[in-house]
């Protein structure tokens, strides 16, 4: 957008006035909201809430706000989803594609299914909730930002913005020494990762002279570099960076401890929300900006997938937390997206999509049930304390069992569907023996899983009795809470797409394809 702007200058006695052009970016303001809703959502309500009454204050107010602000990005998504084309949102810097919008659906979504459960959560354990939704909705507006981004200068501020209030969420569990451990290992080994980060970028930047990811990939395409070895410097940080920031082997040391200590629906958050963005900014450098260069990146990726699907399928299958084994769950989730990544195809990103919002859903649904019924501590997640759950909470048990299934691909689950496709896409690709290794990963995962199972139902009732005992007295003189309405309403949501989305894909499917033929 050009202007122009009065200039006065006094030569002498002389004074010219001259009219100078000044040029200011050009925002599509409609094609912001899916960045403007969360952030604006945080800073009104930080406004908000420190100038109102502390009679008037309540943490169910705090999560209602969280949830609207969330659902009107999601409806903003909706409507630029409608447009034929791409948005420039801001000045080539920030473009609301097809891939981004799908990327933003998650992200706001999966906000919105955390919130529900906040209110009961932060009431129960003393978290503060109003520092909790601010920062929540500021990190989800820096996740939609990785995933519009078309600069990787954008990139980076918006990774920062999301992984500095993820950094603080994790530690918000003040009575939790865990909570606060985790948040210190979140924020070292963050600050680590992201030094790889601008390393990577500034290497990029000497190999092409921008960056720009479009003109990036121009670049690659019109000219061959004789010497690359600054490209490739490049690529190898980038790599190691982002694969800190997806809790990728070897650089997840941070996730299972950052997890487990982390408050419940935080670690729900992570899951989903901050996995897709990470992802999202795996797209938008390797697949979109260096696609050409993916004979150089496919090996490393490759690697990382199998070390990835190895530690997260063992870890899972020999913890005895819930909440670890979830944690470990995630990393090999991680692993099974790295799979579809190393494909370097329009089927590898379609399968990537769709599963990063197939398991943002199973896991906000399966840390949402451990939420609500780990005690006023928060720490009540031993695999022991779930004996005889199966006949005390059956309707808890049978939904905690179809999420668990469907992390471990069985049929007619959402879980299965994107498993089935990310292994395709690698068969598709020639990458045989990474689909055999994703496969008996698969496997050994599945054994984690159903080691829960087995102690909710098969339990005896003297092993059930001992938990009961060991649970009370764990939790002092205070009983532990019944699944609220917002957790049950949240774990319905969850365990419903995930049946529905495993026996009838095509919608999600649908949408996934024209989210990566859009990018």
């Amino acid at each position: 957008m050009m202007t122009t702007t009065m200039t006065m200058v006094m030569t002498g006695d002389v004074m010219i006035v001259a009219q100078l052009p000044v040029q200011t970016p050009g925002v599509d303001w409609v094609g912001l909201l899916p960045v403007l809703f969360p952030a604006a959502g945080a800073l009104l309500w930080l406004l908000v809430r420190s100038l109102l009454p502390s009679r008037l204050a309540s943490a169910r107010l705090d999560a209602a706000w969280t949830f609207v602000s969330a659902v009107a990005g999601v409806i903003a998504v909706v409507v630029l989803w409608q447009r034929d084309a791409a948005t420039d949102a801001f000045e080539g810097q920030l473009v609301m594609d097809q891939t981004a919008l799908f990327l933003a659906g998650v992200i706001l979504g999966s906000v919105a299914l955390v919130a529900p459960t906040l209110s009961s959560y932060c009431k129960r354990t003393g978290v503060a909730s109003a520092e909790l939704c601010v920062l929540m909705l500021l990190a989800a507006a820096g996740a939609v930002t990785m995933a519009a981004a078309a600069d990787l200068i954008v990139l980076f501020l918006g990774l920062e913005t999301m992984s500095i209030a993820a950094y603080v969420m994790a530690a918000l569990n003040l009575r939790r020494l865990e909570s606060l451990e985790a948040g210190l290992k979140y924020f070292v080994l963050g600050a680590f990762s992201t030094a790889f980060l601008l390393f990577g970028i500034a290497l990029v930047y000497g190999a092409t002279g921008s960056t720009n990811i479009a003109e990036i990939g121009d670049f690659l395409a019109n000219f061959v570099l004789l010497r690359d070895a600054m490209l490739l410097a490049g690529m190898a940080m980038l790599l190691v960076g982002l694969g800190f920031k997806v809790a990728a082997a070897p650089f997840h040391a941070w996730a299972p401890d950052t997890y487990a200590g982390a408050p419940t629906p935080v670690t729900a958050f992570m899951a989903s929300a901050v996995k897709a963005a990470g992802f999202a900014a795996v797209i938008r450098v390797f697949i979109e900006a260096l696609s050409l260069r993916a004979d150089d990146w496919q090996p490393a990726v490759f690697a990382l997938a199998c070390a990835t699907l190895a530690v997260g399928s063992l870890g899972a299958a020999v913890q005895s937390d819930v909440k670890r084994i979830l944690a470990y769950s995630s990393i090999s989730h991680a692993g099974f997206i790295l799979v579809g990544v190393q494909a370097a195809n329009d089927s590898g990103v379609s399968a990537v999509l769709f599963y990063l919002a197939a398991y943002a859903v199973i896991a906000i649904g399966s840390f949402t049930w451990l939420a609500a019924l780990s005690g006023v501590r928060d720490d009540h997640t031993a695999l022991d304390s779930l004996a005889g759950l199966g006949s005390r909470k059956p309707a808890a048990a049978l939904g905690l069992t179809v999420l668990l299934l469907a992390q471990a691909g069985v049929p007619f689950t959402s879980g299965f569907v994107a498993k089935f496709s990310v292994i395709t896409a690698a068969v598709d690709a020639r990458s045989y023996w990474l689909a055999v290794v994703a496969m008996v990963s698969a496997v050994i995962a599945a054994f984690a899983y159903l080691r829960v199972v087995v102690v909710m139902y098969f339990r005896d009732s003297k092993e059930a009795a001992e938990a009961a005992t060991k649970a009370a007295a764990d939790t002092s003189t205070e009983s532990k809470p019944a699944i609220g309405l917002g957790a049950a309403t949240v774990i319905a949501a969850a365990v419903l797409f995930t049946v529905v989305i495993g026996v009838i894909p095509g919608v999600l499917e649908s949408l996934s394809s024209a989210a990566a033929t859009g990018l």
